[in-house]
């Protein structure tokens, strides 16, 4: 089973009116504008998976400020998710410090979604550090058993859309608030898995997985084999990000990187199978 972890899908009315719903959302608004952004529909990532020999996707719309436009895409994710039970995994956009979260979150549950992200701290005008800010959605996540998909990015390097200022050690901070929460780092956590060195870092990400959506942007192929030789490749989950990217780019990725067999395996769906496991017996 190969599942690619982080692929966004977007409501027909909001790609085919990108104007309308950026006005006042700016880091949409910053993302959507790029030339290089694209968007998909459910039926276009089935075809992705299908030519790229994936099974199964864990999708979710943009994660918004406003409650309203969270819904709108969480409302298409459902659907979809209820027309390819099979292929599509659900997971929900939400503010986390709207005071409606908590109510989005179980609504989007008991209609079968099974996670919550990707969040964005600095684009959705939350601070991740204070629990005054987290507490509500991080718990609401818990007693669900949701996982929480957040976008981290490098602190060094170049700049390119959607590079935002999140500090690691406000990740770190809200990972120390949440221990029973699972969290997925995504774009291998800005780097915050290299720290797992330490043993304090280790033991505080005991529930943090590590998804690669972006690296061929961002890191060499040696990545992978980098961070299996530190012991961290059960917590690799396989994301492309796409559309931005096909997922056959990350395959070349995988390819050169040099690990082995059973660490591809585990990466391009074994370890996401033992994340979602439990989460099926939960519905």
């Amino acid at each position: 089973m190969k599942i690619d972890f982080h692929v966004h899908i977007t409501p027909p009315e909001i790609s085919g009116n990108v104007s309308r719903y950026a006005g006042n959302e700016p880091y949409f608004a910053r993302l959507a504008e790029n030339p290089k952004n694209r968007f998909a529909s459910a039926e276009e990532v089935i075809r992705e998976l299908d030519a790229a020999g994936f099974d199964q996707a864990v999708v979710f719309g943009f994660g918004f400020r406003d409650l309203g436009l969270c819904r709108l895409v969480n409302d298409y994710v459902i659907a979809k998710v209820r027309e390819f039970p099979k292929r599509l995994i659900g997971y929900m956009a939400i503010p986390p410090k709207h005071p409606e979260a908590e109510r989005e979150i179980d609504r989007c549950y008991r209609a079968g979604l099974r996670g919550a992200g990707e969040i964005f701290p600095a684009g959705q005008d939350f601070r991740i550090d204070e629990a005054e800010d987290t507490r509500v959605f991080a718990e609401a996540c818990i007693e669900r058993n949701l996982p929480v998909l957040i976008h981290a990015n490098e602190p060094v390097g170049h700049y390119y859309p959607g590079k935002t200022d999140t500090p690691l050690h406000s990740l770190e901070r809200f990972i120390e608030q949440y221990p029973d929460l699972t969290v997925i780092l995504a774009h291998w956590g800005g780097g915050l898995l290299f720290y797992e060195l330490m043993p304090e870092m280790r033991e505080k990400c005991r529930k943090v997985y590590y998804d690669t959506a972006a690296s061929v942007f961002l890191y060499d192929a040696k990545i992978y084999r980098t961070l299996c030789a530190l012991g961290l490749g059960e917590k690799i989950l396989f994301g492309s990000d796409f559309p931005l990217i096909p997922i056959s780019r990350y395959l070349k990725d995988l390819d050169a990187s040099g690990v082995s067999e059973e660490a591809k395996t585990r990466i391009l769906g074994g370890n996401g199978n033992t994340l979602l496991l439990p989460l099926s017996y939960n519905r």
